[in-house]
């Protein structure tokens, strides 16, 4: 059987295969879900919550990807002809 462990707090601490059917006290055989960033098991509701807050998961978030050359040469080609044109129609009238 396949159980995931919890700390007093009701914390996650990790999982492991037992080879019986009686769980120890201060584990779950309820999987926590993907993508929570700290979870936390209710006894009572038998499932696991995000207890991260917003900050803390911003914390742990990858800084976005910085842009190569090609992608800032193609946005500023596109931001040039874009001008030119509002200039030939300016120009025009």
């Amino acid at each position: 059987m396949h159980i995931y462990y919890y700390n007093e707090n009701f914390k996650y601490q990790g999982e492991d295969v037992i080879d019986h059917d009686e769980l120890p006290e201060n584990a779950t055989d309820v999987r926590p879900q993907e993508g929570l960033y700290l979870p936390e098991y209710d006894e009572k509701k038998r499932r696991w919550f995000e207890s991260a807050s917003k900050e803390y998961i911003e914390s742990v978030q990858p800084p976005p990807p910085l842009p190569n050359d090609i992608t800032t040469l193609k946005k500023q080609a596109a931001l040039l002809t874009l001008q030119v044109t509002q200039l030939q129609r300016g120009g025009a009238s």
